[in-house]
C-alpha cells in the first residue's frame, strides 16, 4: 500500500518540504531513491533495529522509499522517523489517516528513541507556510518549533509516542512557548559585565564609541593587556536583540545545530572567537554541502578575531565582500545559498613578533624591520575596514588593585542606545543603512560636515601624524558617532580631536 507523509530538508537558512512515499509489494530488498546521501541509506539498519525493540516489525518484503523532489540532494539522518512512520502505516501495523496533515523529522537509535535534528525552527516555520496541521520532531527540538504561532508541535522521545498520538491525539500534548515571553525573560543575560574591568577607560571609550556606531574595532598590544578581557564584554554593551532579530539568528544557529537542547530563542548577541586555524569554508562558510560559516553565526553580534596577524591570509581576505555586503553567497554546480553575515568585528594583535613593541616596561627583542613585516600579514583592504584602532597597554598594580567597582555595561549600554536611536531617525529613509559606520562617501559628505577650524585641525594631524589617506573618512564617521554619544548636531573640534587617536596604525612612525 502507498502512503505519503512529509519531512523536510535545509537549504541555505531556509527550508524545503520533502514528500517521503512508502511502497510495499511482493519481492524482496529495500530501495531509496531520491539522492539520498549514506547517512540516509544507512537509515535502514537503525530502523530494522529500533523497529524491533519497539515490537514493531521490519516488513520482510519489497519496500521502496522514494524522496521526493527527487533532483535535491538529501542528507543526514531526520528521515529516519518520516520514514518508520511510512514503513509501519504501508504495513498495516498503524492507523495513519492524517499523517500526512504533519511534517516528521527525527534521528531514530537502535532502542527507538529519537535523537535531535539540525533546523528545526525554519522546517516549522516552512511546515506552517505550506499549510501543515503540524510537527513532530524530537523533544530537545520542540521549544525552538513551538516559537512559531499557528502551529501544532508534538515533541517526542521515542517512535512508539508517534505511534500513539496518531491513534490518539490527546495522548501527547503540545509543547508551546510564547515568543515574547521567551524572549523577554532571557534578554540580556549576559555571563560578562563591563564593571570587572579594571582601568583601561580609554579602551571602554573606544569600545562604547565602536558599539554606537557599529564600527569595527582593532585591539593592539601586548600579551596580557586585556585584549580578550575587553572584546567579550562589547555584547553586553550592544542594543538589545530585537525579536526579529533573535528569530534571524536563531535560524542561523538552528541550521548550524548549534542550538541547546531544550532551548527556544537565542535572546543574547552572538559572540564569536575562532581559532587562528580556521579555513576559508569555516569562516564564511562553504563545504561540500552548504553550512553556515563563522561570520554567519555571528549575524547580529561580535566576531573575534583574536591574534590576527596569525590567521590565513586567504581566510581574512574572503571576509572582505561579506563585510561590505553583510552576506555571503556561497556557489556550487547545482546550488547557490546565501547565509547573512552582518557583524561587528573585534580584533586583537600583538605589535610585533615579541608582543613588546612599545611597550612601558618591558623591551622589544625584534630585529629591525621585524614589526613592519608583521603588521604587513593585515591587507590595506581588509585595514580600510576597520575604523577604529586602539592600542592596549598594562594596565598599572594601583589599578588593578582598586577595589572600587568600575561602570556598569548597563550604563554604558544606555548611552549606546541613545545614539543609536540617533541614527535610525537620521538612515529611516535609506535601505541597508542602520548605523554610521554603513554610510556610503555620499551620506559621509551629507552627515558629517566639519567646520573650517575642524579641517585645520583635521589637516594638521594628518601632516603632523602622517595619517594616511584611508583615515580621513575613518575620523569622520568616527567623530560623527562621537557627536552622536554627545547628543551634539554638529561635529565639533573636540569630536575630531578623539576621533583622532583611535587611527594608530595609520601613524607613519608606527612600526618603524
Amino acid at each position: 500500500m502507498l502512503i505519503k507523509t512529509y519531512g523536510s530538508t535545509i537549504i541555505g537558512v531556509n527550508a524545503l518540504i520533502i514528500t517521503v512515499e512508502v511502497d510495499i509489494v511482493q519481492g524482496a530488498n529495500v530501495h531509496i531513491v531520491g539522492l539520498p546521501d549514506s547517512a540516509v541509506k544507512e537509515s535502514l539498519q537503525r530502523m530494522e533495529a529500533a523497529l524491533a525493540n519497539s515490537k514493531y516489525k521490519f516488513p520482510r518484503q519489497r519496500i521502496i522509499v522514494n524522496l521526493a523532489p527527487a533532483d535535491i540532494r538529501k542528507e543526514g539522518s531526520g528521515y529516519d522517523l518520516p520514514i518508520a512512520i511510512a514503513i509501519l502505516a504501508s504495513s498495516g501495523q498503524i492507523e495513519s489517516a492524517d499523517a500526512d496533515q504533519y511534517v516528521i523529522m527525527g534521528e531514530l537509535s537502535l532502542d527507538g528513541s529519537v535523537k535531535s535534528i539540525k533546523g528545526a525552527l525554519p522546517m516549522a516555520i516552512e511546515a506552517k507556510r505550506q499549510g501543515f496541521k503540524g510537527f513532530i520532531l524530537p523533544m530537545d527540538n520542540a521549544p525552538e518549533a513551538a516559537i512559531v504561532s499557528g502551529l501544532t508541535v508534538i515533541g517526542v522521545n521515542n517512535i512508539s509516542e508517534v505511534v500513539d498520538f496518531f491513534a490518539d491525539h490527546d495522548s501527547i500534548k503540545p509543547v508551546e512557548v510564547s515568543p515574547a515571553d521567551e524572549f523577554y525573560k532571557k534578554l540580556d543575560k549576559y555571563e560578562f559585565n563591563f564593571s570587572d574591568v579594571k582601568g583601561q577607560e580609554n579602551i571602554k571609550r573606544a569600545l562604547e564609541i565602536s558599539a554606537a556606531g557599529g564600527h569595527n574595532v582593532l585591539l593592539i598590544g601586548p600579551p596580557g593587556s586585556g585584549k580578550t578581557m575587553l572584546a567579550k564584554r562589547l555584547p553586553s554593551i550592544l542594543p538589545p536583540l530585537t525579536l526579529d532579530e533573535a528569530l534571524e539568528t536563531t535560524k542561523i544557529h538552528s541550521v548550524a545545530g548549534k542550538m541547546s537542547s531544550g532551548t527556544s530563542l537565542v535572546t543574547t548577541r552572538p559572540f564569536r572567537a575562532p581559532h587562528h586555524t580556521i579555513s576559508d569554508a569555516g569562516l564564511v562558510g562553504g563545504g561540500s554541502f552548504p553550512q553556515p560559516g563563522e561570520i554567519s553565526l555571528a549575524q547580529n553580534g561580535v566576531l573575534f578575531l583574536d591574534e590576527l596577524p596569525e590567521f590565513k591570509r586567504t581566510v581574512l581576505e574572503v571576509m572582505r565582500q561579506p563585510m561590505e555586503d553583510r552576506m555571503v553567497t556561497i556557489s556550487r554546480s547545482k546550488m547557490t545559498v546565501e547565509y547573512p553575515a552582518n557583524f561587528m568585528l573585534v580584533a586583537a594583535m600583538n605589535p610585533c613578533p615579541c608582543g613588546y613593541y612599545n611597550h612601558p616596561d618591558q623591551e622589544c627583542t625584534c630585529i629591525p624591520g621585524s614589526v613592519q613585516r608583521y603588521l604587513n600579514k593585515i591587507s590595506g583592504p581588509l585595514l580600510d575596514r576597520i575604523d577604529i584602532h586602539v592600542e592596549v597597554v598594562p594596565v598599572p598594580f594601583k589599578e588593578l588593585s582598586d577595589t572600587r567597582e568600575g561602570e556598569k555595561s548597563e550604563s554604558v549600554r544606555k548611552r549606546v542606545v541613545k545614539a543609536r536611536k540617533i541614527q535610525e531617525e537620521r538612515f529611516k529613509e535609506i535601505e541597508g543603512v542602520h548605523c554610521n559606520a554603513q554610510m556610503s562617501s555620499k551620506l559621509l559628505r551629507e552627515h558629517c560636515k566639519i567646520s573650517e577650524q575642524g579641517m585645520v585641525l583635521l589637516k594638521n594631524a594628518m601632516e603632523k601624524l602622517g595619517l594616511s589617506a584611508r583615515a580621513y573618512d575613518r575620523i569622520q564617521k568616527v567623530a560623527r558617532t562621537i557627536a552622536d554619544l554627545d547628543n551634539s548636531i554638529e561635529i565639533r573640534n573636540e569630536h575630531l580631536a578623539e576621533a583622532i587617536q583611535f587611527r594608530s596604525l595609520d601613524r607613519d612612525s608606527w612600526g618603524k
